[in-house]
């Protein structure tokens, strides 16, 4: 088992991409010490500093997606593609992976494409309840699909999927108190924490139902706040007197997520597929607001498989102004609903996900 296996690890774009690529790369090198793993990028992209703070390296590819409005970078779409797949073919060439995983996102496609062009061992790792037409695409030459919803066989050949949940970031595998993380965060232990996440890039629409709940948040004393803006957004939130609130926390990017999770009793958050995972893992009770800006509608999907088991609630985007507040006082008051909530999310949560990949990939 010691065996001195390459793994080539393609994909990111965000969050939900990034840290479960580097979750199974840790359980691989966990499995055999011995193990080389490269990962490749997308140039610019949050994997391109999030990896290496991982320890691992990683090559970035010019690759960029379509923009769906026009832009002079679509003109350079197809000169992009084609220098990403040549560089594709240098580096698996020099690199001889045994196994190529796509995690999704930008590189995945020219990197996977020339892998099993090239006949190596392919497998994806497909986050959502809906793939991609890239995934759909790359399955047809893949050994194994690590999904993490049930009835993925509408999309990929049966005998390929392994339902394995998505991997988590290792830190929140080991617990941590409600005080430890109160006290990273420096706020109040007799108050409801509530914790904002609009995903690793930030959320436009919850960004500002929370600036337009302002004179709400600042009646409810018995409330305390923590809410990951994104940088985009930071500058704008931080020009809004919420920003001046003491009870409210307002980070550009929450990197002690471990902490955030412990300090919280109720989460509002988009429905990305490793939101989804940590919120099962950690079975904090949610209020999901899936975005309507990604493809194949997947977030709303996600968001649907867990409010058809009972473990969230969801509100539309388009709703939000209307519903927001009310549902989240009524949620934040009711702690049986809440308990509820996190005992259907641990039902749902599949804390091995990361070590069950990587055990297919090391004995393959």
């Amino acid at each position: 088992m010691k065996f001195k296996m390459k793994l080539l690890i393609s994909g990111g774009g965000t969050g939900g991409h990034v840290f479960p690529a580097i979750a199974i790369a840790d359980a691989v090198r966990n499995l055999n010490p011995e193990a080389e793993i490269l990962f490749v990028g997308a140039l610019g992209k949050l994997e391109m500093t999030k990896v290496p703070e991982a320890g691992y390296k990683i090559i970035g590819l010019p690759i960029r997606g379509l923009q769906r409005k026009w832009s002079v970078e679509n003109l350079k779409l197809a000169y992009r593609l084609l220098k990403s797949m040549w560089m594709s073919f240098q580096i698996i060439n020099k690199f001889k992976p045994d196994i190529v995983l796509g995690v999704g996102g930008y590189a995945s496609g020219p990197v996977l494409r020339i892998a099993s062009w090239l006949g190596i061992q392919t497998m994806i790792q497909e986050q959502n309840s809906y793939p991609g037409i890239t995934n759909k695409i790359l399955s047809k030459a893949a050994s194994k699909i690590f999904v993490a919803f049930a009835g993925m066989e509408k999309y990929f050949e049966k005998a390929k999927i392994v339902l394995t949940g998505n991997p988590v970031r290792q830190d929140l595998t080991q617990i941590k108190s409600k005080l430890e993380g109160l006290h990273y965060f420096n706020l109040e232990s007799e108050k409801i924490t509530i914790g904002v996440l609009g995903g690793s890039l930030g959320a436009g629409a919850i960004n500002q139902v929370m600036l337009n709940s302002y004179d709400a948040i600042l009646k409810r004393s018995d409330m305390q706040w923590i809410w990951q803006s994104g940088a985009k957004y930071q500058e704008h939130v931080l020009n809004h007197p919420i920003s001046a609130c003491k009870h409210v926390k307002v980070l550009p990017f929450i990197d002690r997520m471990d902490l955030f999770y412990a300090a919280c009793d109720l989460i509002v958050s988009r429905a990305g597929a490793l939101t989804l995972a940590e919120l099962s893992l950690t079975g904090k009770p949610c209020i999901l607001i899936p975005s309507p800006n990604v493809a194949e509608d997947h977030q709303r999907k996600n968001a649907n498989a867990f409010v058809e088991n009972g473990a969230a609630v969801m509100i539309e985007d388009v709703d939000l102004d209307e519903m927001f507040w009310d549902k989240l006082v009524i949620l934040s008051e009711n702690v049986d609903k809440r308990m509820q909530m996190s005992e259907q999310l641990h039902k749902l949560s599949k804390p091995d996900a990361a070590k069950d990949i990587a055990r297919y990939m090391v004995v393959s």
